[in-house]
């Protein structure tokens, strides 16, 4: 069983929430987080189920003074708390864009959340992941530029891009350390996000990406797959 500790972030609801629930059953401890954990329910009723496995803290990754204050709070969770996979999965979709109206807030948001959080996140806390660990960017086939087949989702899919080159760059600044950076595509989950039309069940779609990580070698870091373990292109 894995004791050791992960960070999950955008653990109140989906692919965050079930990230949470699955490596509880694994044994570990987590510590979640999420922008107002006085709303989410279903997190806070999981941590009532696992006592002293689960924190729940709050995050907002696109606020850089929020990404501070996290990592100062950490040390009050466990001093010598030690990160054996972070899990960046807090990102942000919006809809109805449209080429002639696009809203310069919302690709402003979109960059803030799904590629300056992850990256600035990892990098504070740096110091408290464990040499060997896994760092998962939750990435999207949206982002990759070969795959591009239409114009939709502009925001979204520019971010999650900048997050990609963003995890390769992360691979560079910890390879010395033997951590791990991985882009990972969840397949077209069923969560809020995803909407009722996706056909891969959340469950399953953790399951499988938790495989990805527990496979990944050196070797592997920087590199872009799917939650089936197949690479994917940039």
């Amino acid at each position: 069983m894995d004791k050791g500790y992960s960070l999950v972030t955008g653990a109140n609801r989906g692919l965050g929430l079930e990230f949470a629930r699955q490596l509880l059953a694994r044994g570990g401890h987590v510590v979640a987080t999420c922008r107002q954990p006085g709303k989410a329910t279903a997190l806070n009723a999981l941590a009532g189920e696992h006592p002293g496995r689960l924190r729940v803290l709050p995050l907002d990754v696109a606020a850089p003074r929020s990404i501070a204050e996290l990592a100062r709070e950490l040390p009050l969770v466990d001093a010598s708390l030690s990160l054996s996979m972070l899990v960046n999965c807090a990102g942000v979709l919006h809809s109805g864009e449209r080429f002639g109206a696009l809203d310069p807030a919302i690709i402003e948001d979109s960059f803030r959340t799904n590629a300056m959080g992850p990256l600035l996140l990892t990098q504070a806390l740096a110091d408290r992941l464990a040499d060997g660990a896994k760092v998962a960017n939750l990435s999207s086939v949206l982002g990759s530029i070969a795959s591009l087949a239409r114009f939709g989702t502009p925001s979204y899919d520019i971010s999650k891009a900048a997050q990609n080159m963003a995890t390769a760059l992360l691979a560079k600044a910890l390879a010395p350390r033997g951590i791990v950076v991985l882009a990972l595509h969840p397949g077209w989950a069923r969560t809020d996000m995803g909407g009722d039309n996706a056909t891969v069940p959340v469950a399953d779609a953790v399951a499988g990406l938790l495989r990805v990580i527990d496979g990944a070698g050196a070797g592997d870091s920087g590199s872009f797959h799917d939650w089936r373990g197949q690479a994917l292109p940039w």
